[in-house]
């Protein structure tokens, strides 16, 4: 016999939903008929079911409660009223309606964050799991640290139903041009892959430009904020901080701290240093600049970003003057872009000829006159006043990037610390970057202590993801405490926070500085890498205890049985 399934929605009936399933499967047995029951509450989903296209759905709801995503998978509606009068009767309407393939929609999608690393694969298998409870067929390219995974074809891109870009980063949309494509950030699609994939399907909207032109640089009408560009700058920045920071380190650890001086010219140290100063470094500001301009105004946007980038680092702007001169450039260009419409066949030299030519005029006239001795001014002071903290007042810095770090694991918030640290490394200044990375180490180390120090407290389950959550912690990625703050937050953040705060604090006490911005503590062996190793060793150890500790006071032992 056809195996049966059921969604019951219980929805504010609570005991009714629960009832009417037990009563739907007391009568499924006495017909000896094959049934599966997904239930979903408050509490949330009960045993989900994924039933094909050709096997009979029921979808059972209170009287005038709906759910699209369901019902249009479903193949017949039943009342909890009705169930709980006759369940008889309702299961034998439910069987005698006839069983049509239902569309299942197709789904591609496409997640990335800043650094590439947790938030990226954490969304995709939140929509993953989303698509699994909602019966579809989705397929999720990763764009990470180390280039796309699960790369999506041209066949499957048309294919698809709609595209989903869940990412906290600009993500090139070019190749989609003329699909149904619905962008969100990250989080909703960790939180609620499920919830996502039903608003994409609803508010998908198509997504305009040809898939071989760059001519239409706004395509992207509903491109994100500020942030989001930042973020991109951000990300694309950081490998030349990593291999430029890496190389200086090694050219002071063969060296000694001469090996940047002239009389050191000629040695491989000597050599290492300007690769990595000279090279990597000096690509920073450009790099940070182009991508900002680039997530704003596509790939028109990046020459007069990474121009305007350079004169900000020739003008003594640094990376402030970077940040300006990407969003100067990014929003010129855009602008630009839909004020000028040439014929046809002309089209083709707005995006490599009058855009970049115009873009770089107007960003680089801005820099040299308005924008670049007045930012070159705030950053030398920024500079000066970061390098001269001593005593309360550096402790006081390290106290907020460490609770900034710990508030959101990876958010806005982290994000903003972490990118604030992370440009400073430009301007020489190495102490923020030290006690960030610190503080972003703690949570999930701090969370994986406390599962052990206070088993009673954590779920068998969550006791074997803090065994995951301990290697994230040590690699740097602070997103491996999410799980445990999004169940706990009013005990679980707070405790996180005091303990980043503690390590950012010690960290800057110690003076510690730190020439990388990313590697977590397998950067800590690499000589020159990181200054005051005992100290910065025990920042990190005093937050990571310091948080196990309060997460363990505050929560409350699990009730057994």
């Amino acid at each position: 016999m056809t195996r049966l399934y059921a969604i019951v929605e219980a929805g504010e009936t609570g005991v009714s939903g629960v009832l009417a399933g037990e009563a739907l499967r007391r009568a499924a047995k006495r017909r000896d008929q094959p049934l599966e029951i997904e239930l979903r509450s408050a509490q949330g989903v009960i045993n989900p079911v994924t039933p094909r296209a050709d096997e009979a759905l029921l979808f059972v709801a209170p009287e005038g409660a709906s759910d699209p995503s369901i019902e249009a998978r479903a193949h017949h509606r039943l009342t909890i009223e009705a169930v709980l009068a006759d369940p008889d009767a309702a299961l034998a309407s439910a069987l005698s309606a006839p069983v049509e393939d239902k569309a299942v929609p197709r789904i591609v999608a496409v997640t990335s964050c800043p650094t590439g690393i947790a938030h990226t694969f954490m969304a995709a298998e939140g929509l993953q799991e989303g698509a699994r409870q909602l019966g579809y067929t989705l397929k999720v390219e990763t764009q990470g640290s180390v280039g796309a995974g699960n790369p999506l074809t041209a066949e499957e891109i048309a294919q698809a139903d709609v595209v989903l870009i869940a990412a906290d980063r600009e993500v090139d949309r070019s190749r989609f041009a003329g699909k149904r494509v619905f962008t969100s950030n990250t989080k909703p699609a960790i939180t609620g892959g499920a919830a996502l994939i039903d608003k994409a399907l609803a508010e998908a909207v198509v997504e305009q430009g040809s898939a071989v032109s760059s001519e239409n640089a706004d395509s992207g009408a509903k491109r994100a904020g500020p942030y989001k560009h930042l973020m991109t700058g951000v990300s694309f920045m950081l490998p030349f901080v990593v291999a430029g920071g890496l190389l200086i380190a090694l050219a002071f650890a063969l060296g000694g701290i001469h090996a940047n001086e002239d009389a050191a010219a000629g040695t491989l140290a000597h050599a290492l240093f300007l690769i990595g100063a000279k090279g990597g470094f000096a690509l920073i500001v450009p790099a940070l600049a182009g991508y900002i301009a680039y997530s704003i105004a596509d790939r028109p946007g990046i020459a007069p970003g990474m121009i305007g980038g350079m004169l900000a680092a020739n003008l003594g702007a640094g990376f402030l003057g970077g940040i300006v001169a990407g969003f100067i450039a990014g929003y010129g260009v855009d602008a630009l872009n839909r004020l000028i419409v040439l014929p046809k066949n002309l089209a083709g030299l707005k995006p490599v000829l009058i855009l970049p030519l115009l873009g770089t005029l107007l960003t680089g006239l801005a820099m040299i006159y308005a924008v670049g001795t007045p930012v070159a001014a705030a950053l030398a002071f920024l500079t000066e006043w970061l390098r001269a903290m001593q005593g309360s007042s550096a402790v006081l810095l390290g106290i907020i990037l460490g609770a900034m770090m710990a508030f959101d694991v990876g958010g806005p918030v982290n994000k903003a610390a972490y990118a604030f640290s992370v440009a400073l490394i430009s301007s020489q200044v190495y102490t923020p970057m030290a006690a960030v990375m610190a503080a972003g180490m703690t949570p999930p180390l701090g969370i994986a202590l406390a599962t052990r120090l206070f088993a009673n407290r954590f779920t068998p389950e969550e006791r074997e993801a803090g065994s995951a959550a301990a290697v994230l912690g040590l690699a740097f990625v602070s997103e491996g405490a999410i799980p445990f703050a999004a169940r706990d937050p009013f005990r679980v953040i707070p405790s996180l926070m005091v303990g980043s705060s503690v390590a950012g604090a010690i960290a800057m006490a110690f003076g510690a500085e730190l020439r990388v911005p990313h590697g977590g503590i397998f950067v800590l062996p690499i000589p020159g890498a990181v200054t005051h190793l005992g100290g910065y060793a025990l920042a990190l150890v005093a937050g990571t205890v310091v948080s196990a500790l309060l997460v363990g006071l505050l929560k409350k032992p699990l009730v057994k049985g």
